[in-house]
């Protein structure tokens, strides 16, 4: 395999592997910076001190990691994937307003009417499309984004037109867009024109069948105000069993085998998430982040639940704001300023954020989703799985430290990979000690290509795909602990690959399975074997044991050692020989997300079992 130069000369792909030159990339960065933005090294340098106030601190923050965005562009050559992002982002801004100064004010009042007849909308709705036909989509332009374009415009020349006037070039193309209205003043015919399409807006709406053509639009999406005492929509199975629950079937989602039953938001969702979001960071009122406070400390929502924010102090408003813009790159160096690991955090994993969010009395950012949606953005460029393999060792937005050290000469032992361990893991390896990380559990090894086990440098990899796999087919690594054993299906485990790797890529980390602290290796052990200190990571791992009478009768099991059984020997593979045996009907004692998970995937797993039989 061989090596090859980067987008920023005098480095090479082999050069991000070197802790010594990292520091000189860090000083080359600065150098560009300085460049783009003369004097930004000694705005950055004023961040983290008293002197500065937090709003004043973000923005320094924000214009660096733009700068750092664009530098990590072109040193992987995807500056032009980069400008896809932003081009597609900044194609949604007419839906934006469109929804605020249209919808909001004009249609969402009345989507109480009732549906007119077919007749009837199909007249108002061949007027409308022959309005929307003087300028036709270009080639996979977004619907949504080209009908709100248009009615901005006739609706800012109506407001022009009643006031100082429309130019004649916007004269001639409103009177265009109104060929099909006669006899009237131009301010007249746009009023008709906006008339008509507010119609449709409200008709194409009210009626569920219309709807369906309008389904993967945002700009109708309207955040539900929340109640606490019924989170979970449910209704009554019949009027003969009130007391068995069950989801509308509007929200059902199919189950397929054991493939990723949650695909996360696409693209445009999440944008829309990012448009939602306040962006408090510019008033001090980032609770996501910080937690939401009151007089006596952390103010609790009618659940009792402490609102703390972010356990990693995220900034959430920043990054949202990057995604926003479509500054992905500089989006996610943001995110990795507080959470290296985000593939282990975000969407299906914690929440704490959300319901910190500045939105209490109503649907809160969906802020994991745009956390998940700006990795991947990154993971989906050429090299994406290199530009987040890097960040986690060079990120100049991390004043304390910017870039990994060289090893240290000292030792550490750090005992579970589960999420604590692998992030521990990774905060040694970037202060240069050597780390060796155990679990008592297996870790399943990866290709040494891959990792550059034994070689100066890994072999790069072009696309995430090369890594991925459907979770069906996904070998089970190990790697993670109560992440890899303790979740199903409704998280991407792809990303525990991708931590995996990243630890794994590291001169001075080494990972192994099957090695259990207090019978493998005791105390001693590490001492004698040379380890300066043992670190204690293998909090979650315990059994759960129900202090309950005859809870080992045949026929019971715990339901955490279900899943765990489910995911360590991989029995819901057809491939798989384990013999995970369970019969129904079954009962599942308990309402929290393991009793949830156990039933889901029971449900799942009895017909492979069947088949097996």
């Amino acid at each position: 395999m061989k090596d090859f130069s980067l987008g920023i000369s005098g480095f090479q792909f082999s050069d991000l592997y070197r802790p010594e030159r990292l520091k000189d990339l860090h000083r080359e960065f600065w150098r560009q910076a300085e460049h783009a933005s003369p004097g930004i090294r000694d705005r950055f340098q004023k961040t983290s001190t008293p002197e500065l106030k937090p709003p004043e601190e973000s923005e320094i923050l924000i214009e660096t990691s733009k700068l750092l965005g664009d530098f990590l562009g072109r040193l992987f050559h995807v500056t032009t994937h980069a400008a896809k992002f932003k081009a597609q982002a900044e194609h949604l801004f007419p839906v934006y307003r469109f929804k605020r100064e249209f919808l909001n004010v004009r249609v969402f009042p009345r989507l109480g009417e009732p549906a007119v007849p077919h007749a009837a909308f199909q007249d108002l709705d061949s007027r409308v499309k022959a309005v929307l036909r003087h300028e036709p989509a270009a080639p996979g332009e977004d619907p949504e984004a080209v009908f709100s374009r248009i009615v901005l415009f006739l609706y800012d020349c109506q407001k022009r037109a009643k006031k100082e006037g429309v130019s004649p070039v916007d004269s001639q193309r409103a009177q265009y867009f109104c060929s099909h209205i006669h006899g009237t003043s131009l301010v007249d015919k746009l009023t008709v024109v906006l008339k008509q399409f507010e119609d449709w807006c409200v008709q194409i709406y009210v009626d569920p069948e219309r709807r369906k053509d309008i389904a993967n639009w945002i700009s109708y999406t309207r955040p539900h105000k929340l109640d606490f005492d019924h989170l979970v929509p449910v209704e009554s199975l019949s009027a003969d069993q009130p007391d068995v629950l069950v989801t509308p079937p509007a929200l059902h989602r199919a189950r397929v085998g054991f493939k990723l039953t949650d695909p996360r938001m696409t693209q445009k969702q999440v944008l829309r998430e990012t448009d939602y979001c306040i962006y408090c960071h510019q008033r001090e009122k980032d609770s996501c982040s910080k937690g939401f406070h009151d007089k006596t400390g952390y103010k609790k929502n009618p659940l009792g639940i402490e609102l703390t924010g972010c356990p990693l102090d995220e900034r959430i408003s920043e990054m949202n704001w990057l995604k926003n813009k479509g500054l992905s790159l500089a989006a996610l160096a943001m995110v990795m300023l507080d959470n290296p690991m985000c593939p282990g955090t975000g969407h299906r994993i914690c929440n704490d954020c959300m319901k910190g969010c500045i939105f209490q009395k109503q649907e809160p950012v969906n802020i994991p989703q745009n956390e998940t949606g700006v990795l991947t953005d990154v993971l989906n460029m050429p090299l994406g799985v290199e530009i987040y393999s890097l960040l986690t060792r060079f990120n100049p937005l991390n004043k304390k430290r910017p870039y990994a050290l060289p090893f240290n000469g000292h030792n550490v032992l750090v005992v579970g990979m589960g999420p604590a361990g692998y992030t521990l893991a990774h905060y040694l390896a970037n202060e240069g000690f050597g780390v060796i990380g155990i679990d008592g559990l297996k870790i399943e090894p990866l290709d040494g290509t891959i990792t550059g086990q034994g070689r100066a440098y890994p072999k790069p990899i072009q696309n995430f795909s090369e890594i991925r796999k459907e979770l069906d087919e996904r070998v089970l690594g190990g790697f993670g602990g109560v992440s890899e054993y303790g979740i199903t299906v409704r998280w991407d485990k792809n990303f525990l690959t991708l931590i995996h790797l990243t630890l794994a890529r590291r001169q001075n980390v080494r990972i192994f399975g099957g090695v259990r602290f207090g019978g493998t290796i005791e105390l001693q052990d590490a001492w004698d074997l040379g380890f300066d200190h043992v670190a204690i990571a293998a909090g979650a791992g315990k059994p759960t044991i129900v202090p309950m009478k005859n809870n080992l009768a045949k026929g019971t099991r715990k339901a955490s050692d279900f899943l765990m059984s489910l995911q360590l020997t991989g029995a819901f593979k057809k491939s798989s020989l384990s013999n995970l045996q369970v019969r129904l009907p079954a009962v599942i004692i308990g309402g929290g997300l393991t009793a949830f998970d156990t039933a889901t995937e029971l449900l799942a797993y009895y017909p492979v079992l069947v088949e097996k039989v």
